[in-house]
């Protein structure tokens, strides 16, 4: 069947753009340089260098976003200097998806270099506005030409060669490229003054919580082991036997990454465990208070939904009386923040069942627990309305590059 053009666009080898709008080669506009490599004494002092996670975080890079130090002589300053609309790409990474994510330096700051995990794209002509550099390469038509260019073995890779054969679309003037990067640039400002208010609100509620729930001479004290009984989850052995999953009709099973920061599961567990694999796990029903003892100790979330448990959290089957699950939990929090704050390096390396059972948790009476407890959760409530705010914007900017950098919506 022959496809029927929009009247005042064409088929090109990345889809469909108006006619007066060209494809162009990211070689044909950037001339890519490898990053400076040197050994670990160097750095901590010096000059500022931009790093991969500078890249992989920003789409635009101002000097407070850089936060890596060398020590350099003339020749390498001048060997792989950093200066105002150069753009730069991760050249290496664990995974394809987080190769050739790009950045643009916004401004310029005296004697910046650039590290060997990045690449960078300077500017060859005036054809591409440095505003449209910011954008132009994260449509999904762009990304996948990247991936695919891209080699694999034990990390990702990507160099000059390969991203110079990269097309994209580009407006016939600089004055829609900069209207285009504009409207972009504005729903970014508003994710970022959301990320600073989410920010802002959690501080608030980590202080009340510690206000909240420092006990006074009122308050009783009893141990966990007093307050609760627990296991652990489990899992069949050996690990990662394809048998244990099933991602299309399996049960969500909760390992330590599925615990959010936020006292919650996260939406949906990494992976679902098959039939055979929960004959020899723990199911816990929606409600269940879990903990996690491995890797990132500490985190703790009563469950949104039914799922299966690993054996790398413990399992609260039952809370006394005298404690409101939700008081519990966050007394329990709390007490590994204080853990943590002792601990070397602020991390708790282990944790064990009898360790835990001894932890003491402070508590007023139920009603007071009550009230305590309905004004942090009003709290989250703020937090959720905001997170899905940001979700919401996030999923407006994905819908406007898709129209705006393909040129489906006209600006100019």
């Amino acid at each position: 069947m022959e496809l029927t053009l929009k009247e005042g666009y064409k088929q090109t080898e990345i889809g469909i753009i108006p006619k007066d709008w060209e494809t162009i080669k990211i070689g044909d506009s950037l001339l890519f340089k490898n990053g400076l490599n040197k050994e670990s004494e160097f750095f901590g002092y010096g000059t500022p260098i931009i790093n991969y996670m500078d890249v992989f975080k920003n789409f635009g890079l101002t000097k407070s976003d850089i936060k890596g130090k060398v020590f350099l002589n003339s020749q390498e300053l001048n060997n792989f200097s950093a200066r105002k609309g150069d753009v730069f790409f991760t050249r290496t990474s664990e995974t394809q998806e987080e190769i050739g994510v790009s950045a643009v330096l916004l401004e310029n700051i005296d004697n910046c270099v650039f590290s060997g995990f990045v690449l960078r794209g300077r500017p060859v002509n005036k054809k591409v506005a440095s505003e449209y550099f910011q954008y132009c390469f994260i449509p999904d038509y762009v990304r996948t030409q990247i991936i695919a260019k891209s080699s694999f073995t034990t990390r990702a890779l990507t160099n000059g060669r390969y991203l110079s054969k990269v097309t994209i679309a580009l407006p016939p003037t600089l004055e829609e490229q900069k209207a285009i990067a504009t409207a972009l640039s504005d729903v970014d400002n508003l994710i970022t003054n959301l990320d600073d208010l989410i920010a802002k609100k959690k501080a608030i509620k980590q202080g009340a919580m510690q206000q909240l729930l420092t006990p006074d001479e009122k308050w009783e004290t009893k141990t966990i082991k007093e307050l609760a009984t627990y296991r652990r989850g489990s899992f069949p052995q050996p690990y990662g036997l394809s048998k244990w999953y099933d991602d299309i009709n399996g049960m969500p099973f909760v390992q330590v990454v599925d615990v959010d920061k936020n006292n919650k599961l996260k939406p949906e567990t990494k992976q679902k465990i098959s039939l055979e694999g929960s004959k020899k796990s723990v199911f816990v029903e929606k409600g269940t208070i879990i903990l996690t003892l491995q890797g990132s100790i500490g985190r703790i979330c009563i469950t949104q939904y039914d799922a299966y448990v690993d054996r790398t959290l413990l399992i609260f089957e039952s809370i006394s009386s005298d404690i409101s699950k939700y008081f519990f939990m966050l007394s329990v929090w709390l007490k590994f923040q204080i853990e943590k704050e002792n601990a070397p390096g602020g991390i708790i390396k282990t944790i064990t069942k009898e360790a835990l059972s001894k932890f003491e948790i402070s508590f007023p009476d139920i009603d007071e627990q009550n009230r305590i407890a309905e004004i942090l959760s009003d709290m989250d409530k703020e937090l959720e309305e905001l997170a899905a705010k940001k979700e919401k914007y996030e999923h407006i900017k994905q819908g406007m590059m898709q129209e705006l950098l393909t040129g489906k919506t006209r600006l100019v």
